[in-house]
């Protein structure tokens, strides 16, 4: 190694060693840079209640069991709220979704047959010392409601709504048909609620189905229990955003379809975008009934441009004509006349200067005869 490669080397060493010294104080924050804390949704107070709000949620079964759709539809966060009105305890949960309508699918599964829509909110249901409420993309979940007045829970959810995404709830919610049993339905948005569903309603043997139903390609489901008098059976109502994605995965279901089913009359039926299939009907005629009262009907809007004819009568267009031919005559006769006049008159002012100049005039010849032609002669 001559001297100049050994400098080198030493020079790169030291520059090591000291880089290796330097404290890396620059990859943690100063505890003045601390991100502010998220601003919470449950208020601080509300009627005669006032409480204290943490992110920590309810750990119960009841979330737990949902582990699986939780993460499939976009689940984001979480607050709980303890509430103290004199000796008397009110706890509160918070969830918000992906949007309202990932809300709304676990709203769903959160509903039990024991269930029953509350005066509290719109899409509310209570029961078992619970109530849920369903605000844009935010669930409400109230233990022992009953220490609330309806007022004061009133007042909870319109505060909440404030802070939640106003975006409607999805449609195909209102396609089921009327008589369906409270807490039964669901909706959908992917396989794991799909399969969850199936297994609500007791019918898990029709799971064969999930993997062709199509929500990669935003397929939307709504499953519900009917029961009339002796008569029972299971709909389910598969939405897709065209006709033909529609067709395309009737052919796919229609396939895997469970060969006891097919004995049974079970068949799924295309109308538009929408697909309906009847689990396990207690009589043919009940599952015809029912695919007849749902609420999907497809509606033709011409859109192409219309136009009124205004085209005028043959009178009035040959008027027309012989009007602009009279007015192009008149506009050919002052042009003739001016043009003319001008002439005329620079040749009385301005004889021989302006025009017929012979001197700049010349006239070819064939030298037929001896004279010569004089320009002049022409004028």
């Amino acid at each position: 190694m001559n001297n100049h490669s050994f400098a080198r080397f030493f020079c790169q060493a030291a520059l090591l060693v000291a880089l290796a010294s330097v404290p890396c104080s620059f990859a943690r924050p100063s505890s003045g840079q601390q991100p502010s804390p998220r601003k919470t949704v449950l208020p601080q107070k509300f009627g005669k209640w006032t409480g204290y709000i943490s992110d920590a949620a309810f750990e119960e079964e009841s979330w737990r069991r949902h582990f699986a759709v939780l993460s499939e539809v976009g689940y984001k966060y979480s607050e709980h709220g303890l509430y103290k009105s004199g000796e008397a305890n009110l706890e509160i949960g918070l969830k918000r979704f992906h949007d309202p309508s990932s809300a709304y699918e676990i709203y769903t599964a959160l509903l039990t047959p024991d269930m029953h829509p509350s005066t509290v909110w719109g899409p509310s249901a209570i029961g078992n010392d619970r109530l849920f409420l369903l605000i844009g993309d935010l669930i409400l979940d109230i233990r022992e409601p009953s220490k609330a007045s309806t007022e004061e829970l009133q007042e909870l959810a319109k505060f909440v709504r404030g802070h939640a995404d106003q975006t409607p709830l999805p449609p195909v919610r209102t396609y089921l048909a009327e008589g369906f049993a409270d807490g039964t339905q669901r909706y959908v948005l992917g396989p794991f609620g799909f399969q969850e569903a199936l297994e609500s309603l007791h019918q898990s043997a029709y799971s064969v189905l999930t993997p062709e139903v199509g929500f990669q390609s935003g397929a939307e489901a709504m499953l519900a229990q009917y029961r009339r008098g002796k008569e029972s059976a299971a709909l389910v109502l598969i939405l897709y955003p065209t006709p033909q994605l529609a067709e395309q995965h009737l052919r796919h279901l229609e396939s895997v379809l469970p060969l006891a089913a097919r004995q049974a009359g079970a068949k799924i039926e295309r109308n538009a975008s929408l697909l309906s299939l009847i689990l396990a009907p207690s009589s043919a005629a009940y599952a015809t009934d029912l695919r007849n009262s749902i609420n999907y009907a497809t509606q033709v809007t011409w859109n192409e441009p219309t136009h009124t004819i205004t085209d005028p009568p043959l009178t009035t267009t040959i008027a027309k004509i012989i009007l602009a031919t009279f007015l192009l005559m008149v506009i050919a006769v002052v042009l003739v006349i001016a043009f003319g006049g001008v002439r005329l008159l620079t040749k009385i002012f301005f004889p021989g200067k302006v025009f017929d100049r012979p001197d700049q005039l010349d006239v070819l010849q064939l030298g037929l005869s001896s004279k010569r032609i004089d320009s002049r002669d022409f004028y």
